[in-house]
């Protein structure tokens, strides 16, 4: 099959196969006229690209673990270091996560005090003027 029924079967832009190709993730042929020949396991081999991707494993990640991956879920047989890969990628995300999280709160704890300080400034009934009390 030539690039666009690919595309159309697995609802993945051209560019982006060309991408997967370009990242030695997917193998078409090329055929008498230079077009991509594809297989029909193309198909399997572009939804297990993209599963591992949702998962947030990188092209050269994915490279490495896609030979060990069957079915569309992707199933992963037990290759070598495998298991050290996955659990690195979980290992950055949480992380992540944790730093997003400490983020999350400081900027929280930013708008408190300010919200606070806004509020010690401004009179309900006219929250534009300054606090003018009389000293």
């Amino acid at each position: 099959m030539l690039i666009g029924e690919l595309s159309r079967q697995t609802g993945v832009n051209a560019h982006q196969l060309r991408y997967y190709e370009a990242q030695g993730l997917l193998e078409p042929d090329r055929g008498a006229n230079g077009y991509r020949e594809y297989t029909d396991d193309a198909v399997l081999t572009v939804t297990q690209i993209r599963r591992l991707l949702e998962a947030g494993l990188s092209t050269q990640e994915i490279g490495y673990m896609l030979p060990c991956a069957t079915g569309a879920a992707p199933d992963l047989e037990s290759c070598p270091e495998l298991l050290a890969v996955l659990r690195a990628r979980l290992h950055g995300l949480d992380e992540h996560i944790d730093t997003l999280n400490r983020s999350r709160q400081v900027l929280h704890d930013y708008i408190d005090v300010t919200e606070r300080r806004v509020a010690g400034r401004y009179r309900p009934c006219d929250s534009t003027a300054p606090d003018q009390t009389p000293a």
